[in-house]
């Protein structure tokens, strides 16, 4: 298993800490196989919103284009919900186990609230 870190984040003025208690911040164990899983989505992802910007530069359809945008969105959902679900199997497992339970809840609503809007 591979610990990673989720405090990071490349802007640090405008993206919060993306899982933390307070101040500090507990890490995460992922298995090698869940992190290449979305490793990859995200790359596909990443490859794909390449193709809508050269789409834009090349001056195709507003249709097309958004069509491309909602696959995007689809995505980048599905991921969303493997973490979401590997969240609730795991850390929030962990939590009950650990007796701070209701710290990771509120800290699940709080994400959830942003995710949401």
């Amino acid at each position: 298993m591979t610990a990673i870190d989720h405090s990071a984040s490349q802007d640090h003025d405008t993206l919060p800490p993306i899982h933390s208690h307070g101040e500090a911040v507990h890490p995460h164990i992922h298995s090698e196989e869940s992190l290449r899983r979305v490793v990859n989505r995200l790359s596909r992802i990443e490859g794909h919103i390449r193709g809508i910007k050269t789409m834009l530069q090349e001056s195709r359809p507003c249709p097309d284009v958004l069509v491309q945008i909602a696959a995007v969105r689809g995505a980048l959902d599905r991921v969303a919900r493997i973490v979401l679900d590997e969240h609730l199997t795991e850390c929030i497992a962990r939590a009950a186990q650990e007796g701070n339970i209701e710290a990771e809840i509120e800290e699940l609503k709080a994400a959830l609230d942003r995710f949401l809007l």
